[in-house]
């Protein structure tokens, strides 16, 4: 009996080797997609400092934190005007959760109870399309990215305050010669 059995496999088996590839099969795309160019709107600008952070906002009305996401917190220079800005997108969705000049305007203060994040108040974070203030706390793995990134923040602090220090001595560099053709003329 186990003969027959084994025979009967061995035949099917030969059955399916003998049956011929079918043609190759090939059809016309319904909907045509053209290549579109992603903007990110960090082409014009250098990374100066990446690393890995969850990103948290103070909601007033609740009087609780809320977490706004986890991906890759950066400092990018423009190019041209050297202005330094702190954006970190969101891991997989890519959507940005902070974005915002560093100003002398604010200070990293330590996270009550917690030696690996930070706190600081933004005037003007543009992340969902408008400038609005807000209060934000950033965590790291460990504490020794934490006091990397609090002397990275620091440092990009003083070289936009270089830097608008020198843009507001051209302005008024500008408005004294505007005032020197008045008295002239």
């Amino acid at each position: 009996m186990a003969d027959t059995e084994e025979k009967k496999t061995i035949q099917k088996e030969e059955q399916q080797e003998e049956v011929e590839p079918s043609p190759d099969v090939h059809f016309e795309p319904v909907v045509k997609l053209d290549q579109v160019q992603v903007k990110t709107f960090e082409e014009d600008e250098d990374v100066l400092f990446k690393m890995r952070a969850k990103l948290f906002r103070y909601d007033k009305q609740l009087k609780e934190w809320k977490e706004r996401g986890t991906g890759d917190v950066k400092f990018l220079q423009h190019k041209e005007s050297k202005k330094i800005r702190l954006l970190m997108r969101r891991d997989k969705t890519h959507k940005v959760c902070a974005n915002h000049y560093v100003t002398s305007e604010m200070s990293l203060a330590p996270n009550v109870g917690s030696d690996r994040s930070w706190v600081w108040n933004v005037l003007a974070d543009v992340s969902d399309g408008e400038a609005k203030a807000e209060t934000l706390a950033i965590r790291f793995a460990n504490s020794e990215n934490a006091n990397i990134f609090k002397e990275k923040f620091e440092e990009v602090q003083k070289e936009n305050v270089k830097l608008g220090e020198g843009e507001k001595k051209a302005d008024d560099d500008k408005e004294k010669k505007e005032e020197d053709k008045k008295q002239d003329a």
